[in-house]
């Protein structure tokens, strides 16, 4: 990452905020204030999600590759987080803890394209009880809708041109009636908050690339192979067309006189579809970009290594809102952030945790994760299983299917390309890395005898975790028949 001011983050004077209406350090229990607060007293918040992106794939990460502008100048203006990680690899599942402040066995959301448990509150109640307009734009993926009662910005999700008939992978963000919207909401004087999913850098890739697949950068846990550096340099093209979506939100704020009071969060759901990516618990897949602006209060260009987990996100809006304790019925897994970005605490979790259940009938390898600063365990639920996803058995679209044959003729040539592709299908029952010495997760460290009572604390931690959740999983997931006709939760809307 660029060299940043690091770890403690220094306040600037605000006018919006007092300390008063800002709850004390890592309360859990949440609940608002019954009286309303004045108009001006609360920040707007706008969260932008990207979809399917390594926080190591963008500017403000250290990648010298892609083109990122609007996010650079993001991230010299906000508080950037060198530890934040999903809950999940997978989609909606991550979506639901991002709205609700819980893990995915404790929302009920654990297993790709399935809906949040009945009585389980979300972002939008949560903010609309505090007497903000909540507004959502893009993606949706989450449900049931019953339990997100979100103001749904329509016509934001529109085909890709020349795509219009190929289904719901081939969708743009249209920030056209984002910016209609937020014109709106500048004249009511009321606070805000708008949540704005895009779709990029999901598969599937714009066709025509926009970087010369000669210059891209290859991870080192990836073969690198000219169809491999083709499809490199689609990814870097969909991340630069999200990029140029977070510039258009950024301007239809100055535009409105909002910028000075709208705190933004940009984040994504998970890591991308590449291999130890996306559906699996490695940094790759987990690990997430993670800015907050907050104009005349945080100092621009500051950085934290603080260990944080999007189900933060919740409880960090609700105090920003006017939150306060309340009774003992009404927790979250998340914690504020607000006083990590106060300076009155320096970290806030020592550990975070993730799962994946399963998607459907390729990713359906079950895994669960914990991590520190220094480690990471994995406990693999089904490792007699071999691993794949629709990465290297989906035919019916890119994300995969254009490179895979390469992988597989270059590791009969190639040790290093045998290796990957090795440890691509195979997983032990638990693995162990030492991520400060070993970030790229090579070296399984859980058959180490010197690693021994590491690994008895993290057993005994995943045991009491998976209690604390309810996860009772033993093996490969299978879904439950449902009685209703028709989808749990909606791709997108109209």
């Amino acid at each position: 990452m660029p060299a940043r001011k690091q770890h403690f983050i220094r306040m600037k004077p605000t006018k919006t905020l007092i300390a008063s209406q800002i709850a004390s350090a890592l309360i859990l229990p949440v609940t608002l204030k019954s009286a309303p607060a004045p108009k001006d007293a609360y920040p707007n918040i706008v969260i932008f999600v990207a979809d399917d992106l390594g926080a190591n794939d963008i500017g403000p990460y250290g990648n010298r590759v892609v083109r990122t502008p609007n996010l650079d100048k993001l991230a010299d203006e906000s508080v950037v987080f060198s530890n934040a990680f999903a809950s999940s690899p997978t989609c909606s599942p991550s979506r639901a803890s991002i709205h609700t402040g819980l893990y995915p066995f404790r929302n009920g959301a654990h297993a790709n394209h399935a809906g949040i448990a009945a009585g389980i509150k979300t972002l939008p109640e949560y903010l609309q009880t505090a007497g903000y307009q909540v507004g959502l734009a893009g993606k949706l993926h989450i449900g049931p809708m019953s339990s997100y009662p979100f103001d749904m910005i329509h016509n934001t999700n529109v085909p890709e041109p020349g795509y219009e008939d190929k289904g719901v992978l081939w969708t743009d963000l249209n920030m056209g009636p984002v910016d209609a919207w937020l014109s709106d909401a500048s004249k009511t004087g009321e606070p805000f908050m708008l949540v704005v999913n895009d779709h990029s850098p999901h598969v599937i890739w714009p066709e025509k690339a926009e970087y010369d697949a000669a210059e891209v950068d290859i991870p080192s846990i990836h073969i690198d192979t000219e169809a491999t550096r083709k499809s490199r340099a689609r990814y870097y093209t969909d991340i630069s067309k999200m990029d140029g979506n977070v510039g258009k939100l950024l301007n239809s704020l100055e535009k409105y006189g909002l910028q000075d009071n709208t705190i933004v969060i940009f984040t994504a759901d998970q890591g991308p579809q590449w291999a130890f990516g996306k559906w699996n618990l490695y940094d790759y897949g987990i690990r997430v970009p993670l800015l907050i602006k907050w104009p005349n209060t945080l100092q621009g260009g500051s950085e934290t290594n603080a260990l944080v987990s999007l189900t933060d996100l919740v409880p960090t809006a609700i105090d920003l809102a006017g939150g306060n304790a309340g009774d003992q019925e009404e927790q979250v897994d998340g914690k504020s952030l607000v006083p990590l970005l106060q300076g009155k605490v320096n970290d806030l979790h020592e550990l975070v945790y993730a799962s994946h259940t399963g998607d459907g009938t390729m990713n359906m390898a079950p895994m669960r994760m914990i991590r520190s600063k220094r480690y990471k365990y994995i406990l693999n639920l089904a490792p007699e299983i071999q691993y794949n996803t629709h990465m290297n058995k989906a035919k019916d679209h890119d994300g995969g299917r254009e490179y895979w044959e390469t992988w597989i003729n270059e590791s009969f040539k190639a040790e290093h390309a045998a290796s990957v592709l090795w440890r691509y299908h195979n997983r032990p029952a638990e693995e162990l890395y030492d991520v400060l010495n070993d970030p790229d997760e090579q070296h399984n460290l859980a058959l180490d005898e010197n690693y021994k009572e590491v690994m008895e604390r993290f057993r005994s931690e995943m045991n009491a975790w998976r209690e604390r959740q309810g996860d009772q999983e033993t093996g490969v997931y299978q879904a439950p028949e449902r009685k209703e006709k028709g989808p749990v939760i909606h791709y997108i809307f109209k």
